[in-house]
């Protein structure tokens, strides 16, 4: 047969690279596929503008890893259709609102498409046996296979030998003698074989790691449903951004905590309510919901405190209203009492 050629769900992180480096070992032509759900906190930093701790700026951990690794790289947007997976996963959540199950599924399944659509033989992962509690089981990775519809066609490099052989191994296109058999969430033995193949600087957590798995952005997702009844793909996005604040009527700011974020906000004003300093020096706010006349002066206080903790003037618009109030610098004390997150010992 002509050469062997494989496409590879690439994260970013150190078991994908190192799923991608194995195979171009044995001389298999790789094609990495990365999918864009909306969710990567990597990717959120960089649309945000933020830097890393040491002033480098975010980059796609992919497009790094991709680049390092000398294989082409095709990204692919499946955020619109995955927001229906987080809203209703057939196979439910993890410990937070990660539907990792429904998630491997689906990106499997995109990756067969290509897949069969480009003349690639099979499809590669860095899953490792049993370092995902939920998704990464002999049965679980069984059941992926199945409702992907890929079974026998997806070779896990990093755990090959401890897993019955797939066709790729039966047909010899594959070496499984050159293979690995790792087991369990210890890294030891990947760090061993990133020195090895000289992988480094490579993403930790892997993939630039999703907000799903978050505490306080489930959190804020199951408070969200719990008091409104709904939520909304708009709430996906917001859910991982800003300060978050419930007001007795109900009512929900969203308070932005540095530029990049005041500018993220501010995309949203043809479709909620907001308020900001006049003059443009401090946050900006989303209102969700309409506020009662009684916290329009609430919501112009805590303006006032997360805008330098100035008295200033607040401009706002609520429904067809626009107006300017006075804001005072609410006491950090009393704003306490509105912010959702995760708290020792509350549970939703």
């Amino acid at each position: 047969m002509d050469r062997v050629r494989a496409v590879a769900l690439l994260s970013g992180g150190l078991d994908s690279s190192l799923a991608v480096r194995i195979l171009q070992e044995q001389g298999i032509e790789v094609k990495a596929l990365h999918f864009y759900t909306g969710f990567c906190i990597t990717e959120h930093k960089r649309r945000l503008g933020l830097t890393r701790e040491d002033g480098r700026q975010y980059v796609n951990p992919a497009l790094n890893a991709a680049a390092r690794l000398g294989v082409p790289l095709e990204m692919v947007d499946i955020s619109s259709e995955y927001y229906d997976i987080v809203l209703n996963p057939k196979y439910g959540y993890g410990k937070n609102v990660n539907p990792c199950i429904d998630c491997r599924i689906f990106m499997l399944k995109k990756a067969k498409e290509i897949m069969e659509r480009e003349g690639y033989h099979f499809v590669v992962t860095g899953e490792v046996l049993y370092q995902r509690p939920m998704s990464q089981t002999p049965e679980r990775l069984k059941l992926i296979e199945k409702e992907s519809g890929l079974e026998g066609y997806i070779l896990r490099p990093l755990s090959a030998k401890v897993l019955p052989p797939t066709v790729p191994e039966k047909r010899g296109w594959v070496d499984r003698s050159k293979l690995y058999g790792i087991i369990g969430r210890s890294r030891k033995k990947q760090i061993e074989l990133a020195k090895k193949f000289g992988i480094e600087d490579y993403e930790q957590p892997a993939g630039g790691c999703c907000y799903l798995t978050d505490e306080n952005y489930a959190y804020r997702f199951k408070e969200a449903f719990a008091t409104e009844g709904t939520i909304t793909r708009d709430d996906l996005v917001l859910f991982s951004v800003g300060r978050h604040l419930r007001l007795p009527s109900g009512t929900k700011l969203i308070v932005a905590r540095n530029e990049g974020e005041v500018n993220f906000l501010k995309g949203f004003r043809n479709r909620y309510n907001y308020a900001y300093r006049k003059d443009g020096k401090g946050t900006f706010a989303l209102i969700k919901g309409n506020p009662p006349e009684e916290e329009l002066q609430i919501i112009a206080d805590i303006i006032a405190r997360y805008s330098k903790r100035e008295e200033s003037d607040i401009q706002m618009k609520v429904g067809d209203r626009e107006m300017v109030l006075r804001g005072v610098p609410a006491e950090d004390e009393f704003i306490e009492e509105f912010k959702i997150y995760r708290r020792e010992g509350v549970a939703l």
